[in-house]
């Protein structure tokens, strides 16, 4: 009897210090949601990485820009820039001199807002209070992310804050098949002075492009 009850003790005291950290790391992912959607600009260079557990010697790096104002954003990714002016999406492609035009879908994948991307936990995903790293001077707390969808890819997400801005430091993704990426946050800058028109497509900025209106 005296077994049976202290397994009981035991089992309720590891649900109770579980549902701390699962609460812990929920107020303080709800932190970093409040500063991202107060700011009225962010300015993000990033760098990446991404590895094929299948295969050791691929392994790919790349970086990128993105200005964000709302819902409005300009991404320079991998050679492409996209501009999103809160109607169309306008995909510029200078190796091609090419630019499609297509109408926003909130339905497609492929559509997905940068604020949202900032903010992507707060659905389909389990927390627990994770590890705290010292990096370059920087206290990084780790949260990890834990899909409530059986069928997702995504075993499992490290998402790292600094503990001081509560701004993404990086992102940690592990993939069930073994695969891993990591996207790091070089540069974090908010409330830029940007014109009214960065977010506009200004198609004889492109005079010898061909133009490829999907919509």
């Amino acid at each position: 009897m005296k077994k049976i009850t202290a397994f009981i003790l035991i089992a309720f005291t590891s649900f109770s210090i579980q549902a701390q950290s699962s609460q812990r790391a929920k107020n303080f992912l709800a932190e970093v949601t409040k500063k991202v959607n107060n700011y009225k600009n962010i300015s993000i260079d990033f760098s990446y990485n991404i590895q094929d557990g299948k295969n050791d010697n691929y392994n790919q790096n790349g970086s990128g820009h993105i200005d964000i104002q709302k819902d409005l954003y300009v991404l320079n990714f991998m050679g492409m820039k996209k501009i999103f002016d809160g109607k169309y999406v306008y995909t510029i492609t200078s190796e091609d001199q090419e630019v499609t035009i297509s109408k926003y879908d909130p339905e497609s994948i492929d559509n997905v807002l940068p604020t949202q991307m900032l903010t992507f936990f707060n659905q389909g995903y389990d927390f627990q209070w994770d590890i705290l790293q010292n990096i370059q001077g920087k206290q990084i707390q780790y949260v990890k992310l834990t899909p409530t969808d059986p069928k997702s890819n995504i075993k499992e997400i490290l998402l790292g804050i600094d503990n001081q801005s509560k701004h993404i430091y990086n992102k940690i993704q592990v993939n069930k098949n073994g695969s891993k990426s990591i996207l790091t946050v070089n540069s974090f800058k908010t409330d830029q002075p940007i014109s009214k028109n960065h977010f506009t497509f200004t198609e004889s900025m492109y005079p010898d492009y061909y133009i490829n209106k999907i919509d």
